[in-house]
C-alpha cells in the first residue's frame, strides 16, 4: 500500500482455523497479519501492487534456504553439478 494512500479500517470475522493459519504465515513471512490479508485481498480482486522478483517470489514459498543437512559446499563444488540441466 502507498505512503499517499488513505486507509480505512474494517473488522471482519473468520473462523479460528483461519486465524491460526494466519497467524502461522505472517511468522513465517515474517510480516503482519494485516499485510498478508491486504495482499491476499489485492490478489483476489486482480490488482497487484509490485510485481515480485524470481527470488521474492522463491523466498515467499519457502524455497530458499530450504536444504537441511546438505554439504556445506553444496552451492560452490562443481562435482554436484555433474549433469545437472541435461536431459535424460
Amino acid at each position: 500500500m502507498s505512503d499517499t494512500m488513505s486507509s480505512q479500517r474494517i473488522t471482519i470475522r473468520i473462523s479460528e482455523s483461519l486465524v491460526k493459519r494466519l497467524k502461522k504465515q505472517a511468522g513465517m513471512k515474517r510480516r503482519s497479519e494485516s499485510a498478508l490479508v491486504r495482499e491476499a485481498l489485492e490478489n483476489y480482486l486482480g490488482e497487484t501492487p509490485t510485481s515480485s522478483s524470481a527470488y521474492d517470489l522463491a523466498k515467499e514459498a519457502g524455497l530458499i534456504g530450504c536444504v537441511r543437512c546438505g554439504p556445506s559446499d553444496l552451492s560452490t563444488n562443481r562435482k554436484y553439478f555433474k549433469g545437472f540441466g541435461e536431459s535424460r
